[in-house]
């Protein structure tokens, strides 16, 4: 409608106007009320005296009050409309009602009902049938038929939690018109697309009515939330508007399962904008108990956003077989788990590097996921509690690598049966080519995701066949060998990717599909821990609909025809008719179903292909009455004509002009502090130091070689002179001033001070505690390197067939550590060239091998090694190195080398020197700046 139009809803009211002249002639011949005088005689005889009389009649300006006051009651009961309604309902066909009772309806649901019933009044006025559908409707009767019945209908319905389906309603409506031709079509519209290119006007204009309005609010109060995200520090949330216009900022509000609000946050739209992220910040533990969202003072579907387990920001914990290069992150094996995990899950790390105080900290910490990366064997005592944290729900993620390439093949917390060994180009298992990926399966959590293409695979550790080895598979190689499995544990489970976490053996850590692989194993696991009484639904599975959402935001536990929820494999569930809004499993595990799928924007209604449209408000909008307006100013009069009546009565004497002054007291200064306070005299500060700090602070100021104290008095002794001696060549042939040698208990000193540890292995000396291998397997761990000498190449020179009783107790130590595979220095190794240039590493003896951990690629490079910093964290050899660098206080020689050679005991010295170069420069002489000099030196 376009102008002002004016009209009474009672205008037989307005022949009441006609009595105002009675009025007045009552009220002027109506004396005022006489006044009460007090009684004293004197105040009387004074009042006697006065001039002035009261008057007969009421002065003329009351009267003229109070007949204003009458004529505003008889307009306001007459109902004075502005732009009020006509009925101008086109007579040529039934009308037509389509109205929208969607989520976004609910805020002017009451408007909507009643624009509706006086479309019916005025179609019920003309005889003419009505066809009433809604569009959140599964199934609607649109057969034209009685005013009554459409009313009956129309109050009968509430708004639903869904978006419209207003195609299904266009075709009911066209159903039942089977051809004929609608009078007037008015469509009661929420003003939001209900999808992309949404043509519902165009289809009811293809109709051809007589008449086709669109009636719409203003979207003011449209509003939803669309997204919700459990981020490092916050929790992020999405919201959308249907009106643009101006900016706005939106409350929000996180509740508990009993919707009890616990945290609150803030959402700012700036003008024009339709789409905004704010935040609610809380506490990682108080992120993990929000079960909805809601935006404050709105009370929709679309202005909640439930959250379920999926939602709840995981703790991971991360363990490593090596120690991190701070120098060179990217090649630690934890790098690109953490740089994939990191804005899903709250990571944690040990602060020791001692597995069997590592492990019980971590489980400490109730973590939902622990991540191992290339970790081989595990304390013995630590596989109880890991097993037991398992088997309450626990998730355990292992990837392969060197070290648990090497493991025994009966690890219990490995889901299948591992081949020794990896596989590998040049091998008995090799590929011709890198393997590309096979399609994921149907039943994995990896399902519907795409195959990456640009994925390689160049080594990997194998699994023995077993007949549930498919069933274990989540993802698997083109040639069906499998890359991640998968074995339940009770409540919990274990996952193994049979690739290392860093980019040396396959592609797949530099891809993207490693981000969505990780986040949706820790997506499988129990958002609380092993501790929490939630489960997660089973994604496979349908789950039965638990709670649903109702229109205005509220969850009910009436499901009516609810459907159960089934899994969709080619993207996230949206809401329908089958299955709407709410909580889909049950109280041990559920899966959340919002209004509006993630990331939806609101968007006005597109009407410019539906020609001719006669575009309303609904009533309540552009319809106004003046009668509250009348009867506010009508009230207004009355209380001035009572004052006036009071005034004139004398019910308000004068007041006196002076009065009592009430003097506020002045306010107090309270000086409460007290300076009383006896301070104790702080000249002497006290004394933290402990006992030994003396000898570790002495071992500071310089590097030091350290032995392991054996307990016998010959080798310990031999340890002490050999690198002393070592240390003495060290000092004249190189710049290195090495101090004196330290012998060390391994379960007790410190070993962090020492880049290189001996170890003279004996059969005859006490096996390390269980504590002592745990501290050398951290220290090794932590960048340090144990060099092993079992002394026994001259004992194993005739029978190789079994070891020497030296050999066995090295056997039996090496079984409690988790070690790398180890091979002979190959030729081209930086032991080879880190000071001396060397072929072999003699000793005393000088038949053995110096073992050290195996380079992962020979054909790629011929100095790759397998640890981070380029330096193997063991060695072992037989070849009695201390024996070789013992001398006594007069620096001759205290063992003969075997067979009698001074120019072996020198080489054995510079085996010693190029080993220590190699502790403390690394990898560095491998760069290719070296290699002029190097050939110069061969003569090549």
């Amino acid at each position: 409608m376009s102008g002002l139009s004016f009209a009474f809803a009672s205008p037989a009211i307005l022949a009441a106007l006609i009595l105002l002249p009675a009025i007045w002639w009552l009220l002027r011949l109506t004396p005022p009320q006489p006044r009460t005088e007090v009684f004293p005689p004197l105040r009387i005889l004074a009042s006697i005296l006065k001039r002035e009389e009261t008057p007969a009649r009421s002065p003329w300006w009351l009267t003229l009050l109070r007949m204003l006051l009458a004529a505003l009651v008889i307009l306001a009961i007459a109902n004075p409309m502005f732009n009020p309604r006509t009925n101008t309902l086109s007579s040529g066909g039934p009308l037509v009602l389509m109205i929208d009772n969607s989520w976004a309806s609910v805020a002017d649901w009451e408007r909507r009902v009643r624009t509706a019933d006086a479309l019916i009044d005025d179609a019920d006025a003309k005889g003419i049938p009505v066809s009433i559908t809604f569009t959140a409707e599964q199934a609607n009767d649109a057969t034209p038929g009685a005013a009554t019945a459409a009313r009956d209908k129309l109050h009968a319905m509430n708004p639903r939690p869904l978006v419209p389906d207003r195609q299904r309603a266009a075709d009911a409506v066209k159903a039942a018109l089977n051809g004929s031709t609608p009078g007037t079509i008015a469509f009661i519209s929420d003003g939001i697309e209900s999808k992309d290119k949404d043509d519902i006007v165009s289809r009811l204009a293809a109709l051809q009515p007589s008449e086709l309005r669109l009636i719409e609010g203003d979207g003011h109060d449209i509003m939803a939330l669309t997204g919700a995200a459990n981020t490092a520090s916050n929790m992020t949330v999405t919201a959308t508007r249907l009106n643009g216009t101006g900016p706005m900022r939106l409350g929000l509000t996180a509740q508990d399962n009993q919707g009890r609000p616990i945290a609150a946050g803030s959402l700012d739209f700036a003008g024009g904008q339709t789409v905004a992220t704010g935040s609610i910040a809380a506490p990682f533990e108080m992120r993990n108990d929000f079960a909805r969202i809601g935006i404050d003072r709105q009370a929709s579907a679309g202005s909640v956003y439930l959250l379920d387990d999926g939602f709840r920001r995981r703790r991971v914990a991360l363990l490593s077989g090596q120690a991190a290069d701070e120098f060179q992150p990217i090649l630690s094996p934890l790098y690109y788990i953490q740089r994939a995990l990191q804005p899903y899950a709250d990571l944690t790390q040990p602060n020791s590097a001692d597995l069997a105080k590592a492990i019980p900290q971590l489980l400490a910490g109730n973590p939902s996921v622990i991540i191992m990366a290339d970790v081989g064997r595990l304390p013995q005592e630590t596989y109880a509690p890991l097993k037991k944290w398992i088997e309450n729900g626990g998730t355990l993620v292992r990837f392969a690598g060197p070290r648990l390439a090497a493991a025994p093949a009966d690890d219990p917390l490995v889901p299948v049966t591992l081949r020794q060994g990896e596989r590998t180009f040049g091998g008995a298992l090799s590929w011709a080519e890198p393997q590309p990926l096979a399609d994921f399966p149907s039943f994995g959590p990896f399902a519907g995701m795409p195959k990456p293409t640009d994925v390689l695979i160049k080594r990997q550790v194998l699994a023995e066949p077993t007949p549930d080895l498919a069933e274990r598979t989540w993802a698997s190689l083109a040639d069906g060998t499998p890359l991640v499995t998968e074995k339940q544990m009770q409540a919990g489970r274990i996952v193994l990717f049979h690739v290392s976490a860093e980019p040396q053996w396959s592609d797949l850590p530099i891809s993207g599909n490693f981000v969505e692989m990780l986040r949706r194993i820790v997506q499988l696991s129990r958002a609380g821990g092993v501790a929490s009484s939630q489960g997660a639904a089973k994604a496979s599975e349908a789950m039965p609909p638990y709670r649903l959402l109702t229109a205005k935001g509220v969850l009910t536990s009436e499901i009516g025809s609810a459907r159960p929820l089934e899994p969709n494999n080619k993207g996230a569930a949206v809401a329908s008719f089958d299955n709407p809004p709410g909580l889909y499993g049950s109280e041990e595990g559920f899966s959340a179903l919002n209004t509006l799928p993630s990331g939806a924007a609101l968007k006005p209604l597109d009407t410019s292909a539906a020609g001719a449209v006669a575009r309303e408000g609904l009533i309540g909008g552009e319809a106004w009455s003046a009668k509250p307006i009348l009867f506010t100013f009508a009230f207004l009069l009355l209380l001035a004509d009572s004052i006036i009546v009071l005034f004139m009565n004398g019910a308000f004497p004068r007041l006196g002009r002076s009065a009592k002054t009430i003097a506020g007291g002045a306010a107090m200064l309270l000086l409460a502090a007290s300076l009383a306070m006896f301070l104790h005299p702080a000249n002497a500060l006290a004394d933290d130091s402990k006992p030994g700090d003396d000898a570790i602070f002495s071992r500071l100021d310089k590097t030091h070689l350290a032995f392991v104290v054996t307990g016998e008095t010959d080798v310990d002794h031999i340890s002490e002179r050999g690198l002393a001696g070592l240390s003495d060549y060290l000092t004249y042939r190189t710049t290195l001033e090495p101090g004196p040698p330290v012998g060390v208990d391994l379960a007790k000193d410190e070993l962090a001070f020492y880049p290189l540890i001996y170890w003279p292995i004996s059969a005859t000396a006490p096996m390390p505690s269980n504590d002592a291998i745990n501290r050398i397997d951290a220290y090794m761990r932590n960048g340090g390197t144990v060099l092993f000498d079992t002394r026994d190449a001259i004992d194993t020179m005739g029978d190789t067939s079994s070891p020497s009783p030296n050999g066995q107790r090295l056997q039996q130590i090496l079984a409690n550590l988790d070690i790398p595979p180890l091979e002979p220095v190959p030729a081209g190794h930086v032991l080879t060239k880190s000071f001396y240039l060397l072929s072999s590493f003699p000793g005393r003896y000088a038949d053995s091998p110096l073992w050290v951990e195996a380079r992962q690629d020979a054909r790629r490079d011929a100095n790759a090694v397998a640890t981070s910093d380029g330096v193997t964290p063991i060695m072992i050899t037989g070849n009695d190195f201390a024996g070789a660098w013992a001398v006594g206080d007069n620096g001759s020689p205290l063992l003969p080398t075997v067979p009698p050679d001074e120019t072996q005991r020198e080489y054995a010295y510079r085996t010693g020197v190029n080993i220590m170069m190699y502790m403390l420069t690394g990898n560095y002489k491998s760069d290719q700046v070296h290699v002029p000099d190097i050939l110069q030196r061969l003569g090549q």
